[in-house]
C-alpha cells in the first residue's frame, strides 16, 4: 500500500448543510465538494464485490502453485533451500477497507491515516492467498514478505500476518522498507541464501527495477520486452486502486494538484472518436 515515496496532502471534505441528521450513514460529498478520492469508487467496489476480481486472484495463486510444483519436481533444482518472495499489500493482504475510508472521508492517501490502518492489523487475506501459502509451507518452501511498509510498521504487520494464519510470520521473513522503496537489495538478500522460485506482487517494482520507467508508455514497453517472465517467474495480482502505474501518469510527480492528477488520468485515455454523422 505505501505509495512508494508519495507525499499527498489531505483534502478536507466540505459537508452539505443538513447532512448531520444522517450521521449514521457513509458521508456523501456534494457535487461541488468532489475530491480525487471519489475516483477510487469503481476500482474499490470492483475489488470488494466483483466475482471476476476474486477469480483473478484465485487464478494468480493457482498459477503460482503450478509453477512452484514444476520447479520443485525438476531434477536439476539448486541445492539452496527453496523460497518464494511475495509483496504484502494487495498481494496477500487486502487493504480496500482503507481505500473505502478514503472515499467516505473525502481524503487522499496520507502516511498518518495509513499508519493508523496498519496498526489495526485487520487486513484480510486476498482470495486464495491463505490456501496457497499453506501449500507453500507444506511443501517445505519458505515465504519471504518483501514489503514497502515502513520498518516502524513491522510489528503491526507481523500481528496481521499471524492473525490470518500466514506461515513464516516472523521478523526473519518480513523485510520492510527502511531508507529506500527499491526492493532490489532485499530480494538479493533472500537470494544469497535461498533458491527463489518465483515472485508475486501487484506492482512492477515487486519484480525488477527494470520496469521503473518515467512514463506509462515506457512501462508498458518494458513489460512487453519481458513478456515471457509473466505467468512463470513473475505472478501479478490486479490492483486498479494505486501503484507506480499511477505515478507514471504524472511523470513521477505526486505533488501536483488533485485537479492536475485528474486531468492527467483523462489525458491518458485512448478514445473512440464517436459515430460519424450521417
Amino acid at each position: 500500500m505505501p505509495r512508494l515515496s508519495l507525499s499527498r496532502r489531505l483534502i478536507p471534505l466540505t459537508l452539505a448543510a443538513g447532512l448531520s441528521a444522517c450521521a449514521q450513514q457513509p458521508t456523501q460529498p456534494s457535487p461541488e465538494a468532489q475530491t480525487l478520492s471519489d475516483e477510487l469508487v469503481m476500482a474499490t467496489v470492483w475489488m470488494q464485490s466483483a466475482g471476476e476480481y476474486a477469480a483473478l486472484s484465485h487464478q494468480a495463486f493457482h498459477l503460482a502453485r503450478l509453477n512452484l510444483d514444476r520447479a520443485l519436481a525438476a531434477s536439476d533444482r539448486p541445492a539452496q533451500p527453496p523460497a518464494i518472495i511475495v509483496d504484502v499489500d494487495e498481494t496477500v493482504l487486502d487493504n480496500t477497507p482503507y481505500e473505502a475510508w478514503l472515499i467516505d472521508s473525502g481524503e487522499n492517501y496520507a502516511s498518518d491515516s495509513w499508519r493508523a490502518w496498519v496498526e489495526t492489523a485487520s487486513a484480510e487475506p486476498m482470495p486464495g492467498a491463505r490456501a496457497f501459502l499453506d501449500d507453500v509451507a507444506a511443501s517445505g518452501v519458505e515465504v519471504f514478505y518483501v514489503t514497502n511498509r515502513k520498518v516502524e510498521e513491522q510489528a503491526a504487520t507481523l500481528r496481521n500476518l499471524a492473525r490470518v494464519g500466514f506461515p513464516n510470520a516472523d521478523a526473519e521473513h518480513l523485510l520492510p522498507r527502511t531508507a529506500r522503496s527499491d526492493k532490489t537489495a532485499r530480494r538479493q538478500r533472500v537470494a544469497q541464501s535461498h533458491w527463489v522460485i518465483l515472485l508475486m506482487g501487484d506492482n512492477l517494482g515487486d519484480f525488477s527495477t527494470g520496469f521503473d520507467r518515467e512514463t506509462a508508455q515506457a512501462r508498458r514497453a518494458a513489460v512487453n520486452a519481458r513478456a515471457e517472465a509473466f505467468g512463470s517467474r513473475y505472478i501479478v495480482l490486479p490492483n486498479p486502486t494505486y501503484g507506480a502505474w499511477e505515478g507514471a501518469l504524472y511523470e513521477g510527480d505526486f505533488s501536483v494538484s488533485d485537479e492536475a492528477k485528474s486531468r492527467a488520468r483523462r489525458a491518458h485515455l485512448r478514445r473512440w472518436q464517436g459515430p460519424t454523422a450521417p
